[in-house]
């Protein structure tokens, strides 16, 4: 009996003894899952912790790099900002420089402009003032001309204009009464005429045929130097229109005045008295 109730008694502890054990392993197994457990959270949480701090540091290293690069580029752009500020104000100055000169030089334009425009205006205020008198002085001579004209055909219609007769470019008069040669040449000159002046062949024959052949004087002399004849106008007498008659001239110092007679041109004293002829011209 007591052999089973102490084999009882011994199934009993050992059976208190296994729970205990199996307890004991079910706390130890708990405890090292829990450590387990503990140990994986905390090398999680290391992880993580050190992912995050990688992450972290990558993330500063990054903002680190950009904020250093937007210095640089910021940096750049304050170099080129410069430069350009710099270039500009070289190209301003340098712009200004050459407009300045250029202004100048078109203010020394302007002047010298001015300047040859009043030069301009003087010539044209002269040139006008020429033209006017050219005008007026046009005029004055194709009055002189048209009166010419109108003298020249009244004579030629008329043939003789108080008592004046018209041959080619002259008009002459032959006088009623007789005078010497001097006073015969004051009356011409007092009338805008002077002596004939005989310049060739036909003008000679013309004067023959209206004196008649009567002996008149004509405005040739050798007063001023003895055997030097000269026509009245100061020209020496043509070598080539001679028309003395036989003989003549004869004088030894006393005929000094010419005159025409029906052979020729003869020399007489001046103080003699005869007709006379003078000529003018009425028309070139």
């Amino acid at each position: 009996m007591s052999g089973l109730v102490n084999e009882g008694m011994d199934k009993g502890s050992m059976m208190e003894s296994e729970d205990r054990i199996q307890k004991t392993v079910d706390i130890y197994i708990s405890a090292e899952a829990v450590r387990d457990m503990k140990h994986k959270k905390d090398m999680d949480d290391f992880n993580t912790s050190k992912t995050q701090t990688l992450q972290h540091t990558e993330s500063d290293s990054v903002r680190i790099r950009s904020s250093r690069a937007a210095l640089v580029c910021l940096g750049l752009l304050r170099v080129l900002l410069l430069t350009a500020v710099i270039v500009l104000c070289v190209y301003i100055h340098t712009k200004s420089t050459n407009y300045t000169e250029e202004r100048d030089q078109l203010l020394t334009n302007i002047t010298s402009l001015t300047k040859e425009r009043g030069q301009l205006i003087t010539k044209i205020t002269n040139l006008t003032d020429v033209r006017d008198q050219l005008i007026i002085q046009n005029g004055n001579l194709t009055k002189e001309r048209d009166q010419l004209k109108s003298e020249k055909n009244k004579q030629i219609c008329f043939g003789k204009v108080d008592g004046w007769t018209n041959y080619q470019n002259s008009a002459y008069f032959i006088s009623s009464e007789k005078k010497n040669w001097t006073e015969s040449r004051k009356y011409c000159s007092v009338r805008g005429a002077d002596l004939i002046i005989i310049n060739n062949k036909e003008e000679q024959n013309f004067v023959r045929n209206i004196t008649s052949s009567e002996s008149v004087w004509i405005g040739l002399t050798d007063r001023d130097v003895e055997g030097t004849w000269k026509w009245v106008d100061g020209t020496n007498m043509n070598s080539g229109f001679r028309f003395w008659g036989s003989g003549e001239p004869n004088g030894n110092g006393n005929k000094d005045c010419a005159l025409i007679y029906s052979s020729g041109w003869a020399d007489f004293p001046c103080n003699f008295n005869y007709k006379w002829i003078c000529e003018k011209t009425i028309f070139k």
